[in-house]
């Protein structure tokens, strides 16, 4: 099980290139299954999951091959309608191909989904969106079985607003007969990019971008032809080691009006931004002032945030608060910063964080894949080495992290060895 090394402190200067978004990328791999022929999605970052989703296209039938970061999925001969258990535990974006297989095949046998190992984060609302136009969902064996002799659109109220209900149900919905309205529909890039997408395929949808999308099925959609946006959440993670290592860093292929959140709290640290044509130049040289955050839907400040927020607080002067209004529960790294140094205190949903002078160097052990990045920003502001275990977390959603952060002076290196005890 691979491992990562960090020998800190380590102060950082250069550019790194931020790649296309994983929450992106996803969704839209799946969509790819709501028409006949071939797709192409352009900047697709090598990770984990997206080759975890292409193994589960390909059970179903696709053809997937990849042309430098172009992907091409031929769905001519995809007429599989089972999403297998033994794919779908590693990865909770599995359930995305729920929609188009009910929608296209009438039919679906989708193993509940795994993932990151925190906190409750129920699949109810892509199952209620699907009933409501018309699917029969049952639960059997833990696979969800979802039959429909023909969806019909309907007006959908999400209790929550869910980046994968919303983008679940907005597939299906593109091929339901009739008009549809969902209501508190997310509002987040990576699901506005899916919805122009479906839309630049020959879908009827209106209020993209808005919390009310309104789509009018159409009998069939033509394949994709997309380019994936830049992951705004992996630009964060840049800027974040920014300010907590006290570096000047230029991040390239980065969009500002995705940012717009994290780029103030940052700048309440200190922090100072100068934006190109899709570039900034973070300048965390005088990051010290406390945070206090709250995370929020889009455009609020993002939950996938909080972790490497943190690391940024610990290293500020006085007391920070982060409150999780998202994920209540999603702390799972606070135990492996206390190892390092951290005085971080929960109090319910909220983590109380006491800037430290410093923090030293010990064996951690990444929990989830937001928690992963957290602990290498803190093991490049930490003192002595730092050795974090089970980094295929990262891999899920971080396009060859240490080699990115090797180029701009970061002493990090992945290693193979058995998990620490």
């Amino acid at each position: 099980m691979d491992r990562f090394v960090i020998e800190g402190p380590c102060p950082l200067e250069g550019t790194l290139q931020v790649s296309g978004a994983k929450n992106a990328v996803l969704p839209l791999m799946a969509a790819t299954l709501l028409s006949r022929g071939v797709s192409k999605i352009h900047r697709v970052p090598s990770l984990r999951d997206t080759r975890t989703m292409a193994r589960v296209l390909e059970t179903l039938g696709a053809k997937v091959q990849m042309d430098a970061d172009t992907m091409v999925v031929d769905t001519t001969d995809a007429k599989g309608i089972e999403a297998p258990y033994d794919l779908v535990k590693t990865m909770r974006a599995s359930i995305y191909v729920l929609g188009p297989l009910l929608a296209h095949h009438h039919e679906a046998k989708v193993s509940l989904p795994g993932g990151c190992a925190w906190g409750p984060r129920p699949v109810d609302l892509h199952l209620k969106g699907m009933e409501a136009l018309g699917g029969q969902i049952d639960l059997e064996g833990g696979y969800i079985l979802a039959k429909t002799s023909g969806l019909t659109g309907a007006h959908i109220h999400f209790e929550i607003s869910s980046v994968g209900a919303t983008a679940n149900v907005l597939m299906a919905a593109v091929l339901a007969k009739g008009h549809t309205v969902l209501e508190n529909a997310a509002r987040e890039p990576e699901c506005t990019q899916l919805a122009v997408a479906l839309k630049d395929a020959g879908a009827k949808i209106s209020g993209i971008g808005t919390t009310r999308l309104e789509i009018d099925g159409v009998d069939e959609l033509g394949p994709l032809d997309v380019t994936v946006i830049p992951d705004r959440i992996e630009a964060g993670t840049f800027l974040a080691a920014a300010a907590a290592t006290r570096s000047k860093l230029t991040v390239e292929n980065v969009l500002q009006e995705d940012m717009g959140a994290t780029i103030d709290c940052l700048e309440s640290t200190g922090c100072s931004f100068q934006w190109g044509d899709r570039s900034v130049v973070v300048d965390g040289t005088r990051a010290h002032d406390p945070i206090n955050a709250v995370t929020r839907p889009f455009p609020g400040f993002a939950t996938d945030m909080q972790a490497q927020t943190m690391v940024v607080a610990c290293c500020m002067d006085g007391i920070s608060v982060i409150t999780d209004t998202i994920y209540p529960d999603r702390f799972t790294h606070v135990a492996e910063l206390r190892r390092l140094g951290a005085d971080i205190r929960l109090d319910g949903n909220s983590a109380v964080i006491h800037g430290v002078d410093s923090l030293k160097g010990a064996p951690v052990m990444a929990t989830d894949l937001r928690a992963s990045a957290a602990l290498i920003l803190a093991g490049m502001v930490a003192h002595g080495s730092t050795l974090i275990d089970r980094v295929y977390h990262i891999d899920r959603g971080y396009e060859g992290i240490e080699k990115k952060l090797q180029a701009v002076g970061a002493s990090i290196e992945r290693v193979a060895g058995p998990p620490t005890p």
